[in-house]
């Protein structure tokens, strides 16, 4: 059970998960996404660790139709959200795990998906899955790849390549709220000596170092989706004994007040390191919407997930070959106990690509490409 609680950061924030966009080979590269963060966001790293939070097993994937419907370490039945973004932005194929033995050569020129299951702001965030890529962690990959992009392209046209035709999608920060300072006995210290506002204050300021860092080494282009309403994924809904339309209230106010020091970061950000744009993603209001009005979007029930077991919203065992699964995989907003399907990711994606401010600004990820 505990393999998947992460997840829900990664449903949150997996539109963040821009695969590669643009075509070309050599150095006509046409543009590229390196991807950090967490769960729905990685897309096949942990398959490459000892860890108990992997999604490599079955029926997920089941919808995936470039693995014939394998599992290939995605938290989902089908596309996430990043690769239904991807395939809109013209991508000729997905960012490859950091860790997969085919990431290396002309492949990183189209992007590299760093993004762990588990992962979060914090290097201790996550332990309970023994193994996992803290944020921290998954800088130092991109410091690797950033030097072979050097030896590839040459130091002027690989700066000029991450600079102007590279994304950096970030979505980290759930699982530092529910596998970290809200997980039940691990945590209790941490809580009985620090309090809510000093914690988010230790994310944002830890945040703030890595986002410089990834400056640093030339990024330029930023997308950082804030927390989404963790406290209405099934997996709480059940285990809190709520009714469907009832949302636990604790995480969800921790993830607001960590939202808005979030968005005031970027925008200090964005005054203060030049030729940088940091672009802020209102998960949090994007998928209440869907959640709270899950009908007027063909869905059947926000509330349950497709499968899973345990407790009437099937919110307590995660995804595998033993757990039961719904046949109609499109009207559930949840897949999993923690992670959207595929049909509320393009929802979801819709917005993120095309939308106005009410959930992307300064600008949308279709405008922030053509920067």
């Amino acid at each position: 059970m505990a393999t998947n609680c992460c997840y829900i950061l990664a449903f949150f924030l997996l539109f963040i998960n821009l695969s590669s966009f643009g075509k070309g080979d050599g150095n006509n590269i046409g543009g590229a996404s390196y991807i950090f963060g967490d769960s729905l966001v990685d897309a096949g790293n942990n398959n490459y660790l000892p860890t108990l939070s992997k999604a490599n097993i079955k029926p997920n994937g089941i919808d995936f139709k470039p693995s014939g419907g394998d599992p290939t370490g995605r938290y989902t039945n089908g596309r996430t959200i990043g690769d239904i973004v991807g395939e809109e932005l013209g991508q000729s194929h997905y960012a490859v795990p950091f860790l997969a033995p085919n990431s290396s050569g002309q492949a990183i020129l189209y992007g590299i998906n760093y993004a762990s299951g588990g992962g979060g702001i914090m290097n201790a965030t996550g332990r309970i899955f023994v193994n996992r890529l803290s944020m921290d962690i998954q800088i130092d990959y991109f410091n690797i790849t950033r030097k072979q992009i050097d030896k590839i392209l040459g130091a002027s046209k690989a700066r000029d390549h991450i600079m102007k035709r590279s994304i950096f999608s970030i979505s980290i920060g759930a699982n530092d709220f529910l596998n970290n300072y809200l997980l039940p006995v691990l945590s209790i210290g941490a809580r009985i000596s620090q309090s809510p506002d000093g914690f988010i204050d230790d994310l944002i300021n830890n945040l703030k170092g890595q986002l410089t860092r990834l400056y640093q080494l030339d990024a330029r282009k930023f997308i950082l989706g804030n927390v989404g309403p963790i406290g209405c994924i099934p997996y709480q809904k059940t285990i809190n004994q709520l009714n469907e339309n009832q949302c636990v209230e604790l995480p969800n106010k921790l993830a607001l007040q960590y939202n808005a020091k979030l968005k005031d970061l970027l925008a200090q950000l964005n005054e203060n390191l030049p030729g940088a744009i940091f672009v802020h993603a209102n998960v949090y209001d994007l998928v209440m919407e869907v959640i709270t009005n899950y009908q007027k979007y063909g869905f059947t029930t926000a509330s349950r997930a497709c499968c899973g077991n345990g407790g009437q919203m099937a919110g307590i065992i995660p995804c595998g070959p033993t757990s039961s699964m719904c046949s109609d995989r499109d009207k559930h907003v949840f897949w999993d106990p923690y992670h959207p399907s595929e049909a509320a990711n393009v929802i979801i994606a819709k917005q993120l690509l095309d939308g106005d401010t009410t959930y992307i600004s300064p600008v949308n990820l279709r405008q922030l490409r053509d920067l």
